[in-house]
């Protein structure tokens, strides 16, 4: 998990049954830093200077978060929490995101695996932070007929892009954040 301090969120994703390590901004910038992850995550505000300093590192990192996830790694990603449509500009497909807090009735395609993120919620309210106003790959989720998830496939990886404010299922976490081998940042 990439935060500039440790965060609860973290101890979630540990108490789902999956290791879970801390990379500061200043670590992920670091061109001699190397780590060997299943998945990386990115929480809730990454994009506000308010929450976090973690955009300028997720840009410098760029090419790096592409290899990474073209080789095999999973990376999810959740909203900016600001109004900064190019906050997702770091990813290595075109993603806009508008910023708009509050309660949603999520409609999900059941078919496709990563619906299994919202398998502990009540559907008909569920808090997300904006959508995604223009965007490439599947859409999962979406809440009044807005992209509020999307799934693209990358190379040998995917990347999962969620507004929905709320961590992810149990079952989500335990499959997406497992692999018979990690690959390299």
């Amino acid at each position: 998990m990439i935060w500039d301090q440790k965060i609860v969120f973290a101890r979630y994703i540990e108490d789902c049954g999956v290791p879970c390590e801390h990379l500061t901004p200043h670590m992920l910038a670091t061109p001699f830093y190397r780590g060997r992850f299943v998945t990386i995550i990115v929480p809730t505000g990454f994009g506000n200077p308010r929450f976090s300093n973690l955009l300028p590192a997720l840009r410098a990192a760029a090419p790096r978060i592409n290899r990474f996830v073209n080789s095999g790694g999973r990376l999810l990603v959740f909203g900016a929490a600001c109004d900064n449509a190019a906050a997702y500009d770091w990813l290595p497909f075109n993603l806009v995101y508008h910023h708009s807090y509050g309660p949603s009735r999520i409609e999900i395609d059941q078919s496709h695996p990563c619906s299994a993120f919202l398998a502990d919620y009540d559907t008909s309210c569920v808090e997300c932070d904006g959508y995604f106003t223009e965007h490439e790959g599947v859409v999962v989720a979406s809440a009044d007929g807005r992209p509020v998830m999307i799934e693209v496939d990358t190379g040998e990886g995917r990347i999962i892009a969620s507004t929905v404010h709320e961590y992810p299922s149990r079952g989500f976490v335990k499959e997406f954040c497992t692999a018979k081998g990690e690959t390299l940042f």
